[in-house]
């Protein structure tokens, strides 16, 4: 029985695949919702022992490494930010998952931690790698987003005390976070949109359902999508009570100069009467 053992990490907000592709030499334009794939033959120079190894690069910041030590993941990142500056190699560990295959002839079966697969056919890998890549974005994305509610929550503690204290660059940075999260679940994962090669081959199509219902995507999307707009209604609520503070002090600043005016006229008038 043949197993393979895989590591999904978070190594950039967007990977340029052109880039690298062409440096191992992939004559081709990738698109959007492409995969680029390197195999075990381009991966040699890079790491001591490439046998049985592959690596699928996703253009969401996502990669997927199938039978690769931690000491060469990290080989590997530092290779590819030569090609890529925007690959962050220090936080790339930080958000992972992890999943393993067997390959048992006639065999299939999806359980929490490992797959079997009936055959050795590339399409299983790619496809076991692309739900393990959008699952480890939405990590992120996920953690990312309570670290916000949590900013939010000093904001609504202060709020509690009767301080309203918040800038209006706040306000459009927690804005801006926001829509990001929205904006990357959608159109960056395209979490909602399945692979071309689901359409034409009903077992392709048969284990990307079944992933993505063990790992809950479409819950886990629309979580998020919830906060997101929780988020953007509270950060609304804060931007009308910060102009209504700012209105306020305008009026009170107009009513101040109105009574120096009529003070100063008070005053020149009694001068005026005494000389």
């Amino acid at each position: 029985m043949k197993t393979a053992e895989l590591k999904a990490a978070v190594a950039a907000n967007e990977i340029n695949l052109n880039a690298i592709a062409v440096h191992f030499g992939i004559n081709r334009k990738f698109k959007w919702e492409d995969v680029l794939y390197l195999n075990s033959s381009q991966l040699k120079g890079i790491i001591r022992d490439a046998d049985d190894k592959m690596v699928y690069i996703f253009h969401f910041g996502s990669m997927v490494f199938v039978n690769f030590t931690v000491h060469e993941i990290r080989d590997v990142l530092n290779y590819l930010k030569k090609l890529d500056k925007s690959l962050i190699v220090k936080t790339a560990l930080q958000y992972t998952e992890e999943y393993s295959i067997e390959i048992s002839e006639g065999g299939y079966q999806v359980e929490n931690e490992r797959i079997v697969i009936p055959e050795d056919k590339h399409f299983y890998f790619e496809i076991i790698s692309m739900i393990l890549a959008k699952s480890v974005a939405m990590k992120k994305i996920e953690m990312d987003i309570d670290a916000v509610f949590d900013k939010v929550e000093e904001i609504m503690e202060r709020l509690n005390k009767g301080r309203l204290n918040i800038k209006d660059r706040q306000l459009s940075n927690l804005s801006a976070k926001i829509l990001t999260f929205k904006y990357n679940t959608v159109s960056y994962i395209m979490l909602l949109d399945k692979p071309e090669i689901v359409w034409d081959n009903t077992d392709a199509e048969k284990t990307y359902d079944d992933l993505s219902l063990l790992f809950e995507l479409e819950e886990r999307y629309e979580r998020v999508r919830h906060k997101t707009e929780t988020l953007m209604d509270i950060t609304e609520m804060f931007a009308t009570l910060s102009h209504a503070k700012r209105g306020s002090r305008l009026e009170m600043m107009i009513i101040i100069l109105i009574l120096i005016e009529i003070i100063l006229m008070l005053i020149f008038e009694f001068a005026h009467r005494v000389m």
